[in-house]
């Protein structure tokens, strides 16, 4: 095939080694450098990088691997989404390279990379070489030139933008945690995006499994009818699987008690209950998953706690990227927090904040949003960056508090993403820390 990859960042490289090793005629192509230019030319792939030639439009492309960070409406990807092009994504790529692998796919708005991470964690209970990939950071490209000829279950993380972009991809087991509005900059409209969402289980078949949230309406909504077998669940009424007496049941099995999980709030019971659910039907058994929760510790940028200085708690939810994330947050904390909340307009809107409000003891907002975020609160005070608001945070708290960064905010106005500006704010901490002799 001659194949046309746009944006050279983890996934687009790695699509492109391994299309190159299957012998397929590769280009590739970034409006910014190209670090790996060096070794992808070694590997025979063509490298064009700050831009995209004109005369790309002209060639004859078998398939187009688009970044799933780049949207549809960009002017070079229109062109060829007018051209009615074959455009897919690199985990619809990798996946036909290798027939060994088994998937656990998650998506939803919020609460995928906690959920994928555990799920992770607990296949390796069942096969040490289980692996985690995904939208979480790892292409699955990479893992597939690894181990693509090894049999193996591999937990994934999948995004709206990459479900968009699926052929053939088949999970035997997957999951939409939850729908709440986001990327409405990227996906046009609620129900564009939410229905991107629910295509993570249109290629799965009567052999597999879909977990479907009672408690989301929107899901509920959307899964009157399945391909597969589903396998309900729900913190507020009776499910498959659900908690009774202190533990979490799949149907009449106990998974684990409550007091296994270290990880604080009723969404990381949620997170828990399906990863161990899903785990369960990829053939982990029940010690196996006890083991398995209780040595899990949580995910970094995801309610994270940081450091202790004089007595107040300061905690990194980077990850809270949207109203329905920060208000999780909030949540998970028994009394107000001084948060620390701005950053990249996603055009979502913030009042779906008012109601959790009461738990925000002092709000310092900083970056492009933080005049939407002070007319929600007029009394939060006002900086230009996120060190900026640290600092502010550290003057303020005294022992007892609780210092959050819980954005509600993409990053891309003053960080390249979620995790710098998470590794940015631990570091802050850390250095405020070792300077007050903690």
């Amino acid at each position: 095939m001659k194949v046309l990859i746009i944006g050279a960042a983890r996934s687009g490289t790695q699509a492109a080694y391994l299309l190159a090793s299957h012998h397929h005629a590769v280009t590739i192509t970034d409006m910014k450098q190209i670090d790996a230019k060096r070794e992808l030319e070694e590997a025979g792939v063509q490298v064009l990088d700050h831009g995209h030639p004109e005369f790309l439009k002209m060639e004859n492309w078998d398939l187009i691997v688009k970044n799933p960070g780049i949207p549809y409406h960009a002017p070079f990807v229109q062109y060829f989404v007018e051209k009615k092009a074959r455009i897919v994504n690199e985990i619809e790529v990798a996946s036909w390279f290798t027939d060994q692998f088994t998937y656990g796919a998650v998506t939803g708005t919020n609460g995928k990379t906690t959920t994928t991470t555990l799920l992770g964690e607990l296949l390796k209970c069942k096969r040490p070489n289980a692996r985690t990939a995904g939208n979480i950071g790892v292409p699955l490209s990479e893992i597939v030139r690894e181990q693509g000829d090894q049999k193996t279950d591999v937990a994934l993380e999948v995004a709206a933008f990459q479900l968009v972009a699926m052929e053939k991809f088949h999970p035997a087991v997957s999951v939409c945690m939850n729908l709440t509005p986001d990327h409405l900059d990227y996906f046009g409209s609620l129900d564009a995006y939410y229905d991107a969402k629910m295509l993570v289980w249109k290629n799965q078949t009567g052999d597999d499994w879909f977990l479907v949230n009672l408690d989301d309406p929107e899901i509920v909504k959307r899964c009157a009818e399945l391909p597969c077998r589903r396998v309900t669940f729900s913190l507020d009424q009776p499910a498959d699987v659900c908690v009774k007496q202190d533990q979490v049941w799949l149907f009449d099995q106990p998974l684990f008690a409550l007091s296994d999980l270290h990880l604080p709030g009723r969404h990381n019971l949620q997170n828990a209950m399906v990863a161990a659910a899903m785990a369960v039907k990829l053939g982990v058994d029940a010690d196996q998953i006890r083991e398995g929760i209780r040595a899990f510790k949580g995910v970094e940028h995801r309610i994270e706690f940081v450091a202790e200085i004089r007595g107040a708690r300061y905690y990194n939810d980077s990850k809270g990227t949207n109203v329905d994330a920060t208000t999780v947050a909030l949540k998970a904390f028994e009394k107000p927090v001084i948060l620390l909340a701005g950053g990249y307009d996603k055009k979502t809107g913030f009042d779906g904040l008012k109601p959790v409000l009461d738990r925000v003891a002092t709000m310092i907002v900083y970056g492009e949003t933080r005049g939407q975020l002070k007319a929600l609160r007029p009394d939060a005070i006002v900086v230009e960056t996120l060190s900026e608001a640290v600092e502010q945070a550290y003057q303020l708290a005294k022992a007892g508090d609780i210092v959050l960064l819980s954005p509600v905010c993409a990053s891309w106005d003053q960080f390249t993403d979620y995790e710098q500006r998470g590794r940015q704010f631990k570091e802050q901490v850390l250095a405020l820390a070792r300077q007050a002799g903690e």
